[in-house]
């Protein structure tokens, strides 16, 4: 569980809560238009990453992704959310804790591709919530009940205020069978660990952990039927990006930053190395993704970019915070 102490005082030095910020804008360009750095929520990264390496040795971090977008697909798994899921894996385990990765049955192909550089990883996935039986409500139970003291959702597809998990077109996942009910991690650990928080990241507005700003996503210009596809989950610390996978980036990052702090500015270098994924790490796991089948979210194409992005850009972002994170 997290050390009360070093959340509630927050204590980071002047220059380690400088590179942080840096690092809440470099990946809150809104790069990709849609109305993401209106959901930014000042300081959230700060306490997220304070949060995170304030975790008691060998604590379980649940990391929840999985964005079945590409419905007419098999696997219907976009290149958003792997890479940024599986850098918040490697934060973790390099910090020394333990790592389960939930995510969905039509998912799983394409989670278990990116994770084969972190082979500790333990994985739970579950069926769409129609094939739920009492069984998985079970585990899904004790996982929290048992493995449970930090969770983090990276682009994970998030229910609206009718429960349904919707794309950024307004397509309803949960008809098509691709989504697991994940989201009940959440609602469990908030009845029966409530000292456990949770960590969001998203662009779009329609991931878990967006309820905290579901005003905001309501209202915007950008976001279309926001009303309709905005995600109610709430979080306890949100991280708003332009691209998920690069709020997965900053978290590591952020963490980082924190840890130098800690140590007075000792070993810089090796904290990010240890901590944020190489450029080659990155473009080696997204290369096994898509020969799996992952698709980009926007374009559709089984391809090496993010969001209708070109690889460069994602590469550039983690260059970016790598530098920032020294």
């Amino acid at each position: 569980m997290t050390s009360p102490s070093a959340i509630t005082t927050g204590l980071l030095s002047q220059k380690a809560a400088a590179k942080i910020t840096l690092i809440e804008s470099i990946i809150g360009t809104d790069a990709g238009d849609r109305g993401m750095k209106a959901l930014i929520v000042p300081n959230d990264l700060h306490q997220a990453a304070i949060t995170f390496t304030s975790l008691t040795p060998k604590s379980y971090v649940v990391i929840l992704s999985g964005f079945p977008c590409c419905v007419n697909h098999s696997p219907p798994t976009e290149t958003d959310g792997p890479p940024g899921a599986i850098s918040i894996a490697r934060t973790a385990l390099s910090l020394g804790h333990k790592v389960i990765l939930v995510t969905d049955e039509c998912n799983e192909i394409v989670f278990r591709a990116a994770a084969e550089c972190l082979p500790d990883i333990e994985f739970e996935i579950f069926p769409d919530e129609k094939s739920m039986k009492k069984e998985d409500e079970e585990r899904m139970k004790t996982l929290v009940e048992k493995k449970c003291d930090l969770i983090i959702s990276c682009e994970r597809a998030g229910p609206a205020k009718d429960g349904v998990c919707y794309t950024m077109r307004g397509i309803d996942m949960n008809e098509k069978g691709l989504i697991a009910p994940i989201h009940k991690i959440v609602d469990m650990a908030r009845d029966l660990r409530p000292e456990v928080k949770y960590i969001a990241i998203g662009d779009g507005g329609n991931e878990m952990g967006m309820g905290k700003v579901i005003d905001r996503i309501r209202n915007s210009d950008k976001i279309k039927d926001g009303d309709k596809i905005g995600a109610v989950t709430v979080c306890d610390f949100l991280i708003a990006a332009s691209v998920s996978n690069w709020g997965g980036y900053a978290l590591s990052g952020a963490c980082a930053v924190v840890k130098n702090d800690e140590e007075n500015g000792d070993d810089k270098e090796a904290w990010v190395d240890k901590l944020v994924p190489s450029e080659e790490e990155e473009v080696a796991l997204l290369e096994r993704c898509v020969k799996m089948g992952c698709r980009d979210g926007v374009s559709g194409q089984m391809e090496a970019t993010v969001d209708g992005m070109p690889l460069k850009t994602s590469m550039e972002c983690l260059r970016n915070i790598r530098e920032a994170g020294n």
